[in-house]
């Protein structure tokens, strides 16, 4: 038997970053876990920031957090590794500290910036018909929308050059995080798979210097490229002192929250399919090759594992649109429709305690019938991206009557995440076949009310998993598992990543969410001109 071994890891996601304390032999076992929120900045012009000294803030108050509930020596830490979120834009000087806010993967202001670099001349899907093709050639996927960090980067270009001028790399989040640790500027493969200037062909892997050409890129900006599994470097001396960790700690290039949570959903085999929920939601489904749907805005993308790509279909507010009903609908502000009852802190012996709002609200919208009584809750809270392209269209509530009720509006916010999902895996399955069962994780799959009615939904059987709101953490200490050689490769963790949870699709609701989905598909095709009228700056 080999010789467990503790790691930490962080899941740097988009309000906050988790910090896990694994210990890794034949199973990982989770031995604690912090976390600590940080700010997202969302202004009118459809920015999105976020402050890097919050990052590791928060960073380093965790790691000390987990390391004393532990009682660990920070010197049996053998590894440290990432899952983040991705997409982001973080530019930094030759000391590596960033030259401005980073810019969020929700940052929509390059409009500009997209319109120049592809929306004229002869067009295909509305793009420029040469900067399309080359881009396919070469990266397997295109700078098609407003949020692709080229356009955030020529955004600054346009609007800050003073800003530009000093920056000597362009980084994303957990590279950003690495640098501070250990003042390697690098980006994990999938990282700079995600700039859309990776050159995915055999024999070529690497930044392809025809296409940062073509969209107008200095190739100096672009660090050096590794593999997710590969060590980075090594915690610096003033790294370790504001952490509490111990210079010299292994430092790994870790991966982004697309490529990971798949690995600690345990899908990882070929024509694997896994939801996910957090803030944002995704379907993605492990392939072998690279395959681009542009008409939908579905591309395969490079993940964790070599030689394997993830069909990925992302919506940009999931879990976000739970959080939204929580704070607007289930928290009462004007004092009135609601009982002022902390659900979470009963005192009568015959009330049910909750652990939280949300479990609250999640069985409280069971008692509700599918199908929300024919309300429809379309999740596109900040814009949509996929099966459409658009960061004009908006949330709503469709066909409310007298009889709704704010329980009948929760419930439909759940169910219109979930007929989401029926979309994207609708739309994969014109390109690719996904599973019949998939994985559900993120924190909606922490509900069996959430989880059920994504099954009725889809009519897929969905499976969750221990603690599936860690399986990112999870999937970070696979790839320090790997490095250590304490497993071959990431193929083998789902011998390690067992289901714990199974949800059949009830026969009785098909009816009502295939008349609602029906709907649903028809919303943004019906409203798309208002939605322009409304929220366009033009």
């Amino acid at each position: 038997m080999k010789k467990p071994i503790l790691t930490i890891t962080y899941d740097i996601g988009t309000t906050g970053v988790k910090t896990c304390l694994f210990e890794i032999c034949e199973e990982i076992k989770l031995v604690a876990a912090a976390m600590q929120g940080y700010d997202l900045k969302v202004y009118p012009d459809g920015g999105a920031e976020q402050n890097p000294d919050q990052w590791w803030s928060a960073i380093c108050a965790t790691t000390r957090q987990v390391l004393e509930l532990a009682s660990v020596d920070a010197c049996d830490i053998k590894g440290l590794s990432f899952c983040s979120q991705m997409q982001g834009l973080v530019l930094v000087d030759k000391s590596g500290r960033h030259l401005r806010p980073a810019m969020s993967y929700m940052d929509q202001r390059a409009r500009e910036e997209l319109k120049e670099g592809l929306g004229k001349g002869f067009k295909i899907q509305g793009m420029n018909a040469v900067k399309l093709l080359k881009s396919l050639y070469y990266t397997g996927a295109v700078a098609a929308s407003v949020k692709d960090p080229v356009w955030k980067y020529k955004w600054v270009e346009n609007n800050e050059p003073e800003v530009f001028k000093k920056t000597y790399k362009w980084l994303d989040v957990k590279e950003y995080i690495i640098g501070r640790m250990t003042g390697e500027f690098i980006m994990t493969r999938d990282s700079a798979f995600a700039t859309l200037l990776y050159d995915i062909r055999k024999g070529h892997e690497g930044w392809s210097r025809p296409v940062c050409k073509l969209l107008g890129v200095n190739t100096d900006h672009l660090a050096k490229i590794i593999g997710s599994t590969d060590k980075a470097g090594e915690l610096s001396d003033s790294a370790a002192e504001e952490l509490g960790l111990c210079p010299g700690t292994a430092v790994f290039g870790g991966g982004g929250d697309a490529s990971l949570i798949g690995v600690g959903a345990g899908a990882v085999n070929m024509g694997d399919t896994h939801i996910y929920s957090g803030t944002s939601g995704w379907v993605s489904t492990v392939v072998e090759k690279s395959i681009v749907d542009t008409s939908a805005m579905i591309a395969a993308i490079v993940g964790a594992q070599e030689g394997k790509f993830n069909y990925f279909a992302e919506l940009e507010t999931a879990g976000k649109c739970l959080e939204w009903v929580r704070d607007h609908l289930a928290l009462d502000e004007i004092g009135i429709f609601l009982e002022k009852i902390d659900v979470t802190a009963a005192t009568d012996s015959q009330e049910k305690v909750y652990t939280s709002l949300y479990d609250y609200m999640t069985e409280v919208v069971s008692t509700i019938p599918a199908g929300s009584g024919g309300v429809i809750f379309t999740p596109w809270l900040h814009g949509n991206r996929c099966p459409f392209e658009d960061p004009n269209a908006r949330g709503m509530f469709f066909n409310i009557s007298l009889e709704t009720g704010k329980t009948e509006l929760i419930r439909s916010v759940l169910e219109g995440v979930c007929l989401h999902m029926r979309w994207f895996l609708e739309t994969q399955d014109k390109k690719i076949k996904t599973s019949d069962t998939v994985r559900y994780v993120g924190g909606g799959a922490l509900s069996d009310v959430t989880c059920q009615i994504l099954a009725d939904c889809t009519g897929r059987v969905v499976e969750s998993v221990d603690s599936p709101q860690n399986v990112g953490a999870v999937g970070a200490a696979v790839l320090v598992a790997v490095g250590y050689g304490l497993i071959k490769d990431i193929s083998q963790a789902g011998e390690l990543i067992k289901a714990t949870k199974t949800f059949r699709p009830n026969a009785e609701n098909k009816p009502a969410y295939d008349k609602n989905y029906a709907v649903y598909k028809n919303l943004y095709k019906d409203n798309k001109k208002s939605f322009a009228a409304l929220n366009s700056e033009e």
